[in-house]
């Protein structure tokens, strides 16, 4: 074919412009699920896949809920008061320095938490009958005993009571302190099951 018959550039331009974009639809269709099988399935990730979480919007005083194994792990970012107050529940505690209960050995200190840092890693699964205890960080309340609660957690099935650190107080149906699970800081992440 010659040029003197007429080619219709536009039309080729077209043309060419219409497969380049079908090609590129194509390309991610068949992309797409392929990306996707990189990441970890539901059933691998309820299995133990490494959970991470970026603390540096932690407040101090407040807690966040993650999941991991298909549990709530509370991460609480203690206050230097809230620290502090460790040490005055002691006497009321069941197992003040943790030798019945599970956790890493880099927590077993006063603090249950690595590097005895701030940051409380625990399972918010109660010890008694596996309810969810609540976060209760105000220190004095008339519900808990008034000037001898300074601040933990409160199970609201059967009243058993823990401190920040995840110790349960003497008395209460919860045998056990909460569970510490592995866990890793590096900078701001934090990664539970590494």
């Amino acid at each position: 074919m010659s040029h003197a018959e007429g080619v219709d550039v536009k039309r080729r331009r077209v043309l060419i412009a219409s497969t380049a974009a079908m090609g590129a639809v194509g390309v991610a269709a068949i992309a797409t699920p392929f990306v996707r099988s990189w990441y970890p399935s539901a059933k691998a990730e309820a299995a133990g896949a490494p959970v991470s979480q970026d603390l540096s919007k932690l407040e101090a005083g407040q807690m966040i809920v993650i999941k991991y194994r298909g549990k709530p792990i509370f991460l609480v970012k203690r206050t230097k008061e809230m620290m502090d107050n460790l040490s005055k529940v002691e006497s009321s505690l069941a197992d003040p320095k943790s030798e019945g209960s599970l956790q890493p050995d880099y927590c077993k200190n006063n603090s249950r938490s690595k590097d005895n840092s701030e940051v409380l890693v625990c399972e918010g699964v109660c010890t008694h009958l596996g309810c969810a205890p609540g976060y209760r960080p105000d220190v004095g309340a008339a519900d808990l005993g008034g000037s001898s609660w300074v601040g933990g957690f409160l199970c609201p099935c059967h009243g058993s009571k823990y401190d920040l650190a995840g110790r349960v107080y003497s008395g209460q149906p919860a045998p056990r302190n909460l569970p510490i699970p592995e866990y890793s800081i590096s900078g701001t992440i934090l990664t539970v099951g590494a």
